[in-house]
Order: C-alpha cells, then sequence, then structure tokens
C-alpha cells in the first residue's frame, strides 16, 4: 500500500478488489453495479462515510441475507495477521466488511461475534462491536471477557479497545462513561499482557476512564501499583501520561510507587 491518504484508499479500484474476491466465492455478484455504485458515491466523502458507503453497497448488492452474505465474507478474509502493525497499511479493504457488520448484523449476535473475532484478527473490529454493546450490553461484555483470555493479541486487544467509552473516530459509549466498572474485569484479564499492542490498549481505556470517572480510574491504578509486572508497570505509565505531563501530585506519587 503506497502511501495517501487513507480515505482515498476507498474507492472504485477498493471496490473492484472486493468484488473480485467476492465474485470467486458468490458468482452472481455484480463487478460492474457494485464498482459503478461506489464510484459514484464515494468521491465527496469522508473516511468514515465512504467506508459506510461501500458497506451499503456491499447489502444492495449480496445475497439478500445476513447469513450468507457473512458465509462469503468468511471465505474472503485471506491469513491473519501476525504482526501488532498493518491492520491499516495491509488489511484495510476489510474495513467495509466490519462496517456492513456494524450496520445489519445486530439481529445475528453470535455470528456477528465470530465474524468479528475473524477480522479483529486481520484488521479490527473495536467499531463494530460497539452497537452489540449499546444494544446487548451484558451478553456483549461477556464474549469481551472471553475475548480477553484469547491466545490471539489481535482478539485480546478488541476485548479493551472496542469498550474504550471514548474511542477515537468512534460514537461515545455513554453508558461507561457513565459507570465503566462493567470494563474493569476485563482491563484486570489483560494488566500483565505480554503484547505492547494489547498494553497500549488497555492504558488508553484506563485513560478514557480518568477523564470521566476519575475516582474509579485511581482506584484501579493504585492497586495495580503493588504489582512488579513490567507490563503492568508501562500500562500505568502510559494510562497516567496527561496527568504526569500536568505534573499531577497524585500521578508523581504513583510513580514513586512503580519506580
Amino acid at each position: 500500500m503506497a502511501y495517501k491518504q487513507l480515505k482515498l484508499w476507498f474507492d472504485e479500484d477498493l471496490a473492484l478488489m472486493l468484488s473480485e474476491k467476492i465474485k470467486a466465492t458468490y458468482p452472481a455478484f455484480s463487478t460492474a453495479s457494485f464498482v459503478k455504485t461506489v464510484k459514484l458515491q464515494v468521491p465527496p466523502l469522508e473516511l468514515k462515510a465512504r467506508v459506510a458507503c461501500i458497506a451499503d453497497a456491499l447489502k444492495e448488492h449480496m445475497t439478500g441475507a445476513y447469513e450468507k452474505d457473512i458465509s462469503v465474507f468468511s471465505k474472503i478474509l485471506g491469513p491473519e495477521n501476525e504482526k501488532e502493525t498493518g491492520m491499516f497499511l495491509e488489511y484495510y479493504w476489510l474495513m467495509p466488511i466490519a462496517a456492513y457488520v456494524e450496520k445489519y448484523g445486530l439481529n445475528h449476535f453470535k455470528l456477528s461475534m465470530q465474524i468479528i473475532e475473524e477480522i479483529t484478527k486481520r484488521n479490527t473490529g473495536e467499531y463494530s462491536i460497539r452497537p452489540f454493546l449499546r444494544t446487548y450490553p451484558e451478553r456483549t461484555i461477556a464474549q469481551m471477557k472471553k475475548w480477553s483470555k484469547s491466545k490471539n493479541k489481535h482478539v485480546r486487544r478488541l476485548a479493551s479497545e472496542g469498550g474504550r467509552p471514548r474511542l477515537p473516530w468512534a460514537t461515545k459509549l455513554q453508558p461507561y462513561i457513565d459507570d465503566p466498572q462493567a470494563l474493569l474485569p476485563i482491563l484486570e484479564q489483560l494488566k500483565n499482557d505480554q503484547s505492547k499492542y494489547v498494553q497500549k490498549s488497555v492504558a488508553n481505556c484506563i485513560n478514557d476512564i480518568l477523564k470521566d470517572n476519575p475516582s474509579t480510574a485511581k482506584a484501579l491504578i493504585e492497586s495495580w501499583a503493588k504489582n512488579s509486572e513490567p507490563a503492568c508497570q508501562w500500562i500505568i505509565k502510559h494510562a497516567i501520561r496527561n496527568l504526569r505531563k500536568a505534573k499531577d501530585p497524585w500521578a508523581t506519587k504513583i510513580m514513586v510507587a512503580i519506580s
């Protein structure tokens, strides 16, 4: 993927790439109509709107049955991403499929969780999981707790990143801005994760919680400050980076405690 603004990758060329992959499994897919639809609609749009537009075009041109569509998509995902990078550089083309699940998968919880997990191993499901957190909070949190124990680092990262109350590029998760308690068991499970990719996500989730529920986040951090694991110490340092920069006295005490 040569360098250019990310939104510009979501164009008729991406539509053609997707259609070629889909057509190999679903021969009835109309490449010409799909590419034409995308070509006409995406030029004035920004990134998220382009991705949503392509997802809508997929809905229009696929089988008409969510279960069948997911079966087709599952067969074109390609190999898993073994690295901690590349979700946007190499697997960016999966974003419209994730958006398709986000927009049209709410009535198919189990199947949607399965495809989100598979997408996450290559790109990310952190946006597509959020409508499920709003609609089925207990059921989705239970699924994310399971993901936090996965052998796959991308899936473990989704467990924390998907629940971030103030995830960039996403609508806020107001229930967890109001009360983040449901997220804490997931963060506890991940506090010693050896993947830096996961550590950053856990730290960023705590940083989000600090903005709206500082007492909750601080209590969690204080309980972790006695932890001698390097991973946990790094998470704490990164989570309180804004307070450290502001020379906050509490953050200074925490830094002393983990030094």
